[in-house]
């Protein structure tokens, strides 16, 4: 679904709701009086009854305080308030903590009391989390999810079912430079890697899903790595700065910017499906609301979508709040 599209669905839907209530307005006068085959009817009331929102409030919820978490980056903060939206609509109370940092200080926070839950990747669970050797990683998203899932269960750790959408890590480069430099696959970085600046992340230097695993998967040997805010890993390869940036596959600077993705022809990126993680103590405390809203939620979270939600934020400077109100609005989760 393109960005042009959803925005059409909800001008659609806002439509169709003003009409209803416009014709139930002029339809509601005590004084009216309709002639049919069947006769006449005096005196007849017409109302509109608003759109049923799937996400059910339960008072007995009120009781029970959820602490939504999140990284640092535009994906992550949107999917907390997603989460945190919806948590509230259940009839939760609800703080939040967005904007914690990395994936290591995310699950420090989680498994210290200070957040309930937050959204994680299965392949950062299993590499950074899990430290699953590269050979036995899955190229199957629910088979990397179950390993995700039975690996958290032993740190007393409850990882719901994922969401439709991967925003797999990916290396990333100009159309340009790909034309110029013959590159289609990461192993064509082989012979040029060492006369190429790389960009990434401060952490992408230790992790196997990034420079790590580039060097120790693909042998290469970069002229430069230079760690950025996750924020700039677009703009770094628009200004001719980087060579190659570490980029998002949801990211909408990748159509926007006409940068072309490297095959990854080694498997070294495994599936990143968002699964929302846990503690058992605080899942078994929160009750079946829980699971039943996580999974009303992640439904409609498709890569056309979550795309869609960080271009609100990243080019169009909504809030994250206000994206995920619109995608909970949309797809009728929330009245």
């Amino acid at each position: 679904m393109t960005r042009r599209r959803i925005t059409q669905t909800l001008l659609a839907a806002l439509a169709a709701i003003v009409t209803a209530l416009v014709l139930a307005a002029c339809g509601s006068s005590n004084n009216s009086n309709s002639t049919g085959n069947s006769g006449t009817t005096q005196g007849t009331t017409s109302t509109a009854a608003a759109p049923a929102a799937a996400i059910k409030s339960d008072p007995a919820n009120a009781k029970i305080t959820i602490t939504v978490g999140s990284k640092n980056f535009t994906e992550q903060k949107v999917l907390g308030e997603v989460y945190a939206q919806a948590f509230q609509a259940a009839g939760y109370k609800v703080k939040k903590q967005l904007n914690l940092g990395d994936e290591q200080t995310a699950l420090k926070a989680l498994k210290g009391g200070q957040i309930s839950g937050y959204p994680e990747y299965t392949g950062t669970i299993l590499l950074s989390f899990l430290n699953t050797p590269a050979a036995k990683l899955p190229t199957d998203s629910q088979k990397a999810y179950q390993l995700a899932k039975a690996g958290m269960a032993k740190q007393q750790v409850t990882a719901f079912p994922p969401t439709p959408f991967t925003s797999s890590n990916e290396v990333g480069v100009t159309k340009q430079n790909a034309d110029k430099l013959g590159l289609t696959k990461i192993s064509d970085l082989a012979s040029k890697a060492k006369s190429l600046t790389l960009y990434g992340s401060p952490e992408c230097r230790t992790r196997r899903d990034c420079l790590l695993g580039l060097e120790q998967v693909y042998g290469l040997k970069f002229k430069k790595f230079v760690p950025i805010n996750l924020d700039q890993r677009h703009e770094v390869l628009t200004s001719g700065q980087a060579d190659l940036s570490i980029v998002f596959t949801t990211d909408p600077q990748i159509k926007r910017d006409n940068e072309v993705l490297l095959q990854d022809d080694k498997h070294m990126f495994p599936p990143y499906n968002s699964t929302f993680l846990v503690t058992d103590k605080v899942a078994s405390k929160a009750g079946p609301d829980l699971a039943k809203t996580i999974d009303l939620v992640n439904q409609k979270l498709t890569a056309d979508v979550m795309q869609e939600l960080n271009a609100r934020v990243d080019l169009d400077k909504d809030t994250p709040a206000a994206a995920a109100q619109a995608y909970l609005k949309q797809f009728k989760l929330i009245s």
